[in-house]
């Protein structure tokens, strides 16, 4: 699918990581009303998310699946989901918890039960939605194609972003029927990318 056919109105975008790249780009260009569930959180491995999206999250950030660390930065705890590889690097905060003790589970766990609700509200009810991956292979995304294709009663796009050796905005034509693929210089990927984000999604907008 080419570039082009991502453009028009969606009733909802989603992040799906691999890190708070995507959520932050989303929130630069005006297009995140409402936080994901993987908006903020370490993803690298992306078969790790199609089977979490697979089991409808089933036991993601249960307690007894997870496991410190250290610290992310010197404000956060960088907390590991075992079970899908996910790690949490801005919710459990450094003057609230320590390496031993995580005081604010309940209401990190509270959160992400909110924003996973509706997660799958929107996969009901959405007549259209994007979704956008930073880094992710041929194979991988054509798993998460049909993942998603499960999951998704109406209509939606992915939006996949890999970072190479590139000196500006690549097109790659991959034959996979919903997936639009471009490729970004990789030299500083957090803000020296925003005018291609820009580009990339200056004709994306949400549904009022």
């Amino acid at each position: 699918m080419s570039l082009e056919e991502i453009k028009g109105e969606y009733d909802a975008i989603f992040s799906l990581g691999h890190l708070c790249l995507a959520g932050l780009q989303l929130k630069k260009n005006q297009l995140r009303p409402f936080s994901g569930v993987l908006d903020w959180m370490g993803s690298n491995s992306l078969p790790d998310v199609n089977r979490l999206l697979k089991n409808r999250f089933a036991g993601f950030m249960d307690f007894k699946n997870l496991a410190i660390r250290g610290y992310a930065n010197e404000y956060n705890l960088l907390v590991e989901d075992e079970v899908y590889h996910i790690f949490s690097n801005h919710d459990f905060a450094a003057d609230k918890n320590t390496l031993t003790h995580l005081a604010a589970y309940p209401e990190v766990k509270e959160k992400f039960n909110r924003r996973i609700k509706r997660f799958l509200e929107k996969m009901e009810t959405s007549k259209r939605i994007l979704f956008v991956r930073t880094e992710g292979s041929f194979a991988d995304v054509l798993e998460l194609e049909s993942v998603l294709s499960d999951l998704v009663k109406h209509d939606f796009r992915i939006l996949v972003v890999n970072h190479t050796n590139v000196q500006g905005l690549v097109e790659k034509e991959w034959p996979v029927e919903r997936v639009a693929v471009v490729e970004l210089p990789n030299k500083e990927i957090w803000e020296e990318n925003d005018q291609l984000w820009k580009t990339i999604l200056s004709d994306v907008h949400l549904r009022v």
